[in-house]
């Protein structure tokens, strides 16, 4: 039975955890599974819709796992590469949350652009009960989305966090129930494939640029994207239907 369930759209590809009996906890397997994906979304791109099973989104890193690794392991990132290269992508990706998402789980929605979720939603980090930090992106990735002062204290106490304030504080843009969340990203997904694609990956590597290189990546995607075919078709249409 595959770690990783794929099922591919015209509008995205959905990889759903596949590890119920340890409620989707992230193993070694996952993680090849997820660079194995990576590979072929690098080569060709589209949005990609994270999300769990059995009513789980991913309870964290395996804890077996975890237990035997060693400082060299450490040293790899093996969870934080795999989530960095997710986060990547040239096209949208979009965590579909339903149930827990726990350490390595949470990390795994944060690498996110989009994230959705149920009202059975419970995320947070609590890797330092358990000896150990939030190492696969909460420590840079969290204060980014939701602010220093609230990171900071989930970090430290490793407070799990509700679905009604993970949507106030913006940590996820919509709840829906259980039934209907998969379908909420596939709408989502089905709205960004009717812009152009291009625009959209300039999109999503402009938004992530440090600071200090805004307003230059700004205006040179904007200078490709001005000689585009496709700019030329769409804003022609554009303007064709405003006269009619």
């Amino acid at each position: 039975m595959s770690v990783l369930v794929l099922e591919r759209r015209a509008s995205a590809v959905i990889a759903r955890l596949n590890r119920p009996h340890v409620r989707n906890a992230i193993d070694q397997e996952t993680v090849d599974a997820l660079h194995e994906l990576c590979a072929e979304l690098e080569q060709r791109p589209q949005t990609l819709i994270i999300t769990g099973s059995d009513g789980v989104f991913a309870s964290g890193a395996d804890i077996g796992q975890l237990r035997e690794r060693r400082a060299a392991d450490a040293l790899k990132g093996i969870n934080a590469t795999v989530f960095v290269r997710i986060n990547e992508l040239p096209m949208p990706v979009i965590a579909a949350i339903d149930g827990y998402a726990l350490g390595g789980g949470a990390e795994l929605a944060y690498a996110a652009d989009i994230r959705i979720g149920t009202p059975e939603l419970k995320i947070g980090n609590p890797e330092t009960g358990l000896g150990i930090i939030a190492s696969a992106g909460a420590s840079w990735r969290l204060k980014e989305l939701v602010g220093e002062p609230l990171a900071i204290e989930l970090l430290l106490t490793g407070r799990v966090m509700r679905a009604e304030e993970a949507l106030a504080v913006r940590l996820v843009s919509a709840l829906h129930p259980a039934e209907t969340l998969l379908d909420a990203a596939i709408a989502i997904a089905e709205r960004i494939a009717r812009n152009d694609p291009a625009a959209t990956r300039y999109t999503k590597r402009v938004f992530h640029a440090p600071r200090a290189e805004h307003p230059r990546v700004d205006s040179e995607a904007q200078a490709v994207l001005f000689e585009s075919p496709e700019k030329l078709r769409r804003m022609t249409e554009f303007l064709e239907r405003k006269t009619r």
